[in-house]
């Protein structure tokens, strides 16, 4: 890398007291992004950062040529049936965005029409072509789409900023033609009433904090739109999604430790939000309504209530969530009054993280030895257990659940989007080194039907890979799970370069997945260690529990615990040692760093959030409020403010021999600021006494994914991966 001079920030200081500490900011006048200075600034770090890894530029077009070259450009996706349609996305060769379209159905057919990729299907009918959207715009991304139940109206939100908020046009998909209204400014959610008359959506409040539902009527003012509801707390978050059946709106207010649920019958013109249940019951929770025999009930995932069972009212004494039902009438009463029947009891060692309906069966998405997958039974033999003469409530016969069996160790199995209807389960499925595959599975038989395997081109064999389990011993004792990703061929001899990898934060699990790009590290002989850390759910709710709050150090020292392993085990050169995380799990890299700087070569960190104290210590800020059910509270608790104050990162800078660092954000980013990592990098410079580089790269247009478009991103990760090769001294493909 080049010995060139990096900018240096002015220092005008800016003082802040709390709880009788003093901290004096010198760069916080970089958050003002109006400001042309603080513009001129960051495009002068993006001038010193290409200055300074030019030499990174051969790398990082191998890198993307090795992306492209393995991906199938023009592709199309397995067809999702909904209602008298199959709807498909496809992708072509030299183009950046998705096109989406659908073709008709056959009554009761529900094999997916063959595909082939570059053929349009017949009688294919274009909803949208993102390449046509994004035409003159520097960003593109989509925000959700809904569909009426006739099929005739299409509605979709565009982001062409990057800044997570969008407009809302609706087109008529006989005529092809869009309607009069355009809303602007919405936020992820929107959903049509089953006559196709009104559409749902949400907003968000000046801190970007999804806090009203609103409801326009087709042909009417978008300025007379009625606010369904709005949620006055700065720390709840508010979303909504229809039931299965489409025929309940609802409606999800809450945190990380409690929530509510409310719904909205739209079968019925005058029904009114009706609360299932209250946040007053300090209750963690999701819920869907359904109805069977013209009967509704409710179907729920909680961590305590009113059910019959072994673990009472007392909210979190099933801290791995349970399953229960009870008739929608049972929530018209007081809470203490509601009776809910128990189908499936905790279990410490299985953490269930959703259930969802079919029109015949039970599905339930589950999480075991930190493995995602999927179960499923028969509606009729739960509802029996649970209201039956012989059911739960009486020691009745707990329902059959079926799994269906993959083959391999580590994997990751869900739940797809399936017409609730379908006498078929779609199923998502990855692994390490198993490219993304679509299933159907048959309900009434558990017969597994593979419907397509993302194709990996450049000759990819699976075999010459390995992934495997290990656990490393934290400094209390605790085994940390660890996933190690390498080539076949390499060994445990202590020469080998490495990278760990970790976020640890939001019950947010880094699981099994395939990824194109990985490979072009595996192939320089890197070994890449993912490192399970506290903090995340990968083992459960206490796994997390055990991560947050005024235990949020454990992620950290699980981390280093994480790449102690890595060195005594023999599979890396304790002086070729990388780290990487993004957004919290940037805060984690900002934090390891200070920790022991000594035991890494080089790190990654994507839009870090590493100056945490001051944006939770700001409630006007986007999304601080709601931060504090994950860090606690510092602006009203004193020692939840001394330990942020003693981890955080850009506040716990010291001198010391940092490695090489990048620090990569973006401009609009609405959930962690550019100005953490600007005000970090200043402050890593100053401190480090190693004389390696540190870098900061902006994207001038993009968000908190990064760029848009598909090219774009395989060009960031290209960028992320040739800095951590360059920095391991393993430019160069060693299979």
């Amino acid at each position: 890398m080049s010995a060139d001079v990096p900018p240096v920030a002015r220092k005008v200081p800016s003082r802040r007291e709390r709880h009788g500490d003093v901290f004096v900011d010198p760069y916080e006048w970089l958050r003002d992004k109006d400001n042309p200075d603080v513009v001129a600034h960051l495009e002068a770090e993006n001038a010193y950062t290409q200055r300074a890894t030019e030499d990174q530029g051969p790398l990082r077009d191998a890198i993307f040529d090795e992306i492209k070259r393995r991906t199938q450009e023009t592709d199309l996706s397995v067809p999702s049936r909904l209602d008298e349609w199959w709807y498909y996305a496809r992708t072509v060769e030299g183009s950046q965005y998705p096109v989406y379209c659908r073709v008709g159905a056959e009554p009761d057919v529900w094999t997916p029409p063959a595909v082939v990729p570059g053929v349009p299907l017949d009688g294919e009918q274009v909803l949208l072509d993102g390449n046509a959207e994004a035409a003159g715009h520097p960003f593109f991304a989509l925000g959700g789409a809904a569909l009426t139940r006739d099929g005739h109206l299409y509605a979709y939100a565009v982001d062409n900023s990057g800044d997570e908020t969008f407009t809302l046009r609706i087109k008529d998909l006989r005529t092809g033609e869009h309607l009069p209204e355009v809303i602007e400014r919405v936020f992820y959610g929107l959903e049509f009433s089953p006559d196709g008359r009104r559409i749902f959506y949400m907003v968000a409040d000046e801190s970007w904090r999804p806090f009203q539902v609103r409801v326009h009527t087709l042909g009417t003012p978008v300025d007379q739109d009625e606010v369904l509801y709005e949620e006055a707390d700065v720390a709840q978050w508010t979303s909504i999604d229809l039931s299965s059946d489409r025929r309940w709106l609802l409606v999800g207010i809450g945190n990380s430790e409690y929530s509510e649920t409310r719904c909205l019958d739209l079968a019925a013109p005058a029904a009114q939000l009706m609360v299932l249940v209250p946040r007053s019951e300090r209750i963690l929770h999701s819920a869907e309504v359904f109805e069977h025999d013209g009967e509704a009930h409710v179907l729920l995932v909680h961590n305590g209530g009113p059910q019959r069972g072994a673990h009472g009212r007392e909210p979190g004494r099933a801290f791995n969530n349970m399953v229960s039902m009870a008739p929608l009438a049972e929530f018209a009463k007081p809470p203490a009054e509601q009776e809910w029947r128990t189908v499936v009891e905790h279990d410490d060692a299985v953490k269930i993280e959703g259930a969802d309906v079919t029109s015949t069966h039970l599905i339930l998405s589950l999480r075991r030895d930190t493995i995602e997958t999927v179960r499923f039974a028969r509606l009729e033999d739960v509802l029996g257990f649970a209201f039956g003469g012989d059911g739960a409530a009486d020691g009745g016969r707990a329902p059959s659940f079926a799994e269906p069996a993959f083959g391999e160790e580590l994997y990751t199995a869900g739940a797809g989007s399936s017409d609730y209807r379908s006498p078929v389960a779609r199923l998502r499925y990855t692994s390490f080194f198993t490219p993304p595959r679509i299933y159907d599975y048959v309900l009434a038989t558990g017969e597994l039907l593979l419907r397509k395997e993302t194709p990996v081109l450049g000759g990819y064999d699976p075999n010459d890979y390995v992934a495997e389990r290990a656990w490393a011993t934290a400094d209390d004792g605790t085994q940390v799970p660890l996933s190690v990703l390498r080539r076949a061929s390499v060994r445990p001899d202590g020469t080998n370069p490495a990278l760990v990898y970790g976020y640890g934060s939001y019950e947010v699990s880094m699981d099994p997945a395939f990824g194109i790009a990985r490979l072009s590290l595996l192939d320089r002989g890197i070994v890449f260690v993912i490192a399970h850390v506290r903090g995340g759910g990968e083992l459960g709710r206490r796994w997390y529990e055990d991560g947050k709050k005024l235990r949020k150090k454990n992620t950290f020292s699980d981390f280093v615990a994480a790449t102690d392993w890595v060195v005594s085990s023999g599979w890396a050169d304790p002086a070729r040692i990388g780290c990487m995380g993004g957004s919290a799990g940037g805060l984690l890299i900002g934090a390891v760093l200070n920790l022991a700087p000594e035991k890494y070569a080089v790190a990654v960190a994507e839009v870090p959030f590493v100056d945490a104290l001051t944006t939770i210590l700001d409630p006007e800020l986007p999304l601080s409020a709601l931060e504090w059910e994950e860090w606690g509270n510092p602006i009203e608790d004193p020692e939840v403010y001394a330990y942020m104050r003693s981890y955080t990162p850009y506040e716990n800078v010291r001198p010391a021999a940092y490695p090489r660092v990048a620090a990569v954000t973006s401009f609009n980013d609405t959930r962690v600021l550019n100005v953490e990592p600007a005000k970090w990098v200043q402050a890593l410079r100053e401190a480090s006494t190693s004389g390696q580089p540190i870098v900061l790269k902006t994207e001038m247009v993009a968000g908190h994914g990064g760029a848009s478009g598909r090219y774009e991103e395989w060009k960031d990760r290209a960028w992320d991966y040739a800095f951590i090769a360059d920095g391991l001294g393993a430019r160069e493909v060693t299979a």
